[in-house]
């Protein structure tokens, strides 16, 4: 690589990591903050009773508590332990790293000049509907279909001798002096609870930062050292097919932050918007990462039904989005 290209390639690096870091740093914060501070049970009070209402009000929980898919996985398994239902919490899963403000305001600033509010409406309103889609799926499937086979024995299985339901935490029966929910446990001090979100938030940023780092420099050669000239490249970025179905195995690899996802796609000049919606639709669903965390909740049979279900909807959808609504490139 000569001294212009190493220099192309360190401008275009920064300049990508330092537009999109302070949107990874105040996602990060949020879910620590969630992580910490939201009472256990909350989600479930706000959910309509109606098993479909519940599903759609489910898509729109990461409005309230956004939190990106780096961190929903753990949350989601805690959740389903609490008795949130299983369509719930995948729709809130899936539809959290995109329907929530912080990732709105990263995708509008990262698309300035190339039609941000319609991208960001398209990629909120997507997200949600795909979403809701496999919520209301999953809630006419059995449990044993979804959940791994441990995770539905411990759904199952009454609590003896033990009724907490209402205490606010949770411990081992062993744990306690065996009275009931009556017991004092002292809340943690404030502080102690201050410095374990800002401890979830920086665990949190470090291992984002690390995959969008991984992220950036993919991007930044990509489009200083392989972009330019790349006659083979202008012929998929111009395939109706091929530019989402290229972008959503891209996303799938680099594994990015819903946070910052959209200031890499947004330098990716020679693909259409529908390849990019479907890039900022379907990395925040699935990707390298999430397939290792969803096999923490999911059956592997699922997880691939899932991946390949998402993939087909929401390619077909982009493509046709765009041709509808977007200004066909």
């Amino acid at each position: 690589m000569s001294a212009d290209s190493q220099q192309d390639f360190a401008l275009a690096f920064l300049s990508i990591l330092f537009e999109g870091a302070p949107f990874i740093l105040l996602g990060t914060l949020a879910s620590g903050f969630i992580d910490i501070y939201l009472p256990p049970g909350t989600m479930d009070r706000l959910l309509p009773k109606n098993r479909n209402l519940a599903v759609l009000a489910a898509g729109l929980l990461g409005a309230v508590f956004p939190v990106c898919e780096c961190a929903v996985v753990p949350v989601i398994r805690r959740l389903v332990k609490k008795g949130l239902p299983v369509s719930c919490a995948i729709t809130y899963m899936l539809a959290a790293p995109i329907v929530n403000p912080i990732t709105a305001l990263s995708t509008w600033k990262a698309f300035q000049g190339q039609g941000a509010a319609m991208m960001t409406c398209s990629r909120l309103l997507l997200g949600f509907l795909i979403a809701v889609a496999v919520g209301l799926i999953v809630s006419r499937l059995p449990l044993a279909m979804v959940l791994k086979e441990k995770l539905v024995r411990s759904l199952d299985e009454p609590e003896k001798n033990h009724a907490h339901d209402d205490c606010g935490h949770d411990h081992e029966h062993g744990e306690c002096c065996g009275h009931h929910c009556s017991h004092g446990h002292a809340p943690p001090p404030q502080d102690d609870r201050l410095v374990a979100a800002f401890r979830s938030a920086m665990k949190d940023f470090i291992d984002v930062g690390v995959y969008f780092a991984i992220g950036v420099s993919i991007t930044a050669l990509f489009n200083t050292g392989i972009a330019p000239g790349a006659v083979w490249l202008d012929g998929l970025a111009g395939s109706l097919v091929g530019a989402p179905a290229a972008l959503m195995v891209l996303a799938f690899i680099l594994s990015l932050c819903s946070t910052s996802d959209a200031f890499i796609a947004a330098t990716l000049d020679k693909f259409s918007w529908g390849a990019k919606l479907a890039f900022l639709t379907f990395g925040p669903m699935m990707d390298v990462k999430l397939i290792f965390l969803y096999q923490t909740v999911m059956r592997k049979n699922f997880i691939i039904a899932l991946a390949l279900g998402l993939f087909l909807a929401i390619g077909g959808i982009s493509v046709f989005w765009q041709h509808l609504v977007l200004q066909v490139r």
